[in-house]
């Protein structure tokens, strides 16, 4: 395997294999909480631009296998493709600036709010998990190469997985609190209001779904400025 393989590899071993599994547990009562969640910041980092470097290295190498395609995708996938990956970046970024009981380090305060479920997160619980998997997978409707379908669909699979961890993790911590907050809110998109256990607020979501939604038309705007950029190496 080359740089972007090992480096995606370790990526998704960190998430999947560490913190989504009894083994997040042991660490953190061997170095303490906010211990671990610095050294994993710190490895998610080293990895991330172990990853970034590696993708320019094996994109600029036309010989390199996981440039081929797999598959060649029709172009009427493009346009929903293209509807989803926006939709996918404006839910994460709204999710992104709307900290709740599912996001790092607001756990407890979060969950001690009369009503905390507001805004985007009446929605589903884990807005930034759910934006990051329909853009992944998205990108898979009109992206054939190896690199692609390894890149974005553990992207994808690591958020959906993600987000089933975050709730196991929610509950063992405090099931009282946890329980009343997951009975007004779902992890699947929309089930919650879809069983009558929520009600859409558009008005509670605000200048994050606004923010949200000038990130991803300028992210359209500039992605092959973007693309180009992050392809070459330095």
């Amino acid at each position: 395997m080359n740089d972007f393989a090992w480096a995606l590899a370790g990526f998704v071993l960190i998430h999947v294999g560490v913190s989504a599994t009894g083994l997040r547990a042991r660490l953190v009562g061997v170095i303490g909480e906010w211990p671990y969640r610095g050294l994993f910041s710190l490895a998610s980092l080293a990895l991330l631009a172990w990853l970034v470097l590696g993708y320019q290295a094996m994109r600029a190498d036309p010989f390199d296998p996981l440039n081929e395609m797999l598959w060649a995708p029709p172009d009427w996938l493009r346009w929903p493709g293209y509807a989803l990956s926006l939709l996918g970046m404006a839910v994460a970024v709204t999710g992104a600036f709307s900290p709740g009981p599912t996001s790092a380090g607001f756990e407890s305060r979060s969950l001690a709010q009369a009503e905390p479920a507001r805004g985007i997160l009446r929605v589903t619980r884990h807005p930034f998990l759910w934006g990051v998997a329909l853009w992944g997978a998205a990108h898979l409707l009109f992206n054939g190469e190896r690199f692609a379908l390894m890149l974005f669909g553990a992207l994808a699979l690591m958020a959906v997985f993600g987000a089933r961890s975050i709730d196991r993790k929610g509950r063992a911590r405090n099931p009282e609190t946890w329980n009343r907050f997951a009975d007004v809110t779902s992890n699947l998109p929309f089930a919650a209001i879809a069983q009558g256990r929520n009600t859409l607020k558009v008005g509670e979501i605000g200048w994050r779904g606004l923010a949200g939604i000038v990130v991803a038309l300028a992210v359209a705007v500039f992605h092959g400025h973007l693309l180009q950029a992050f392809s070459t190496s330095p």
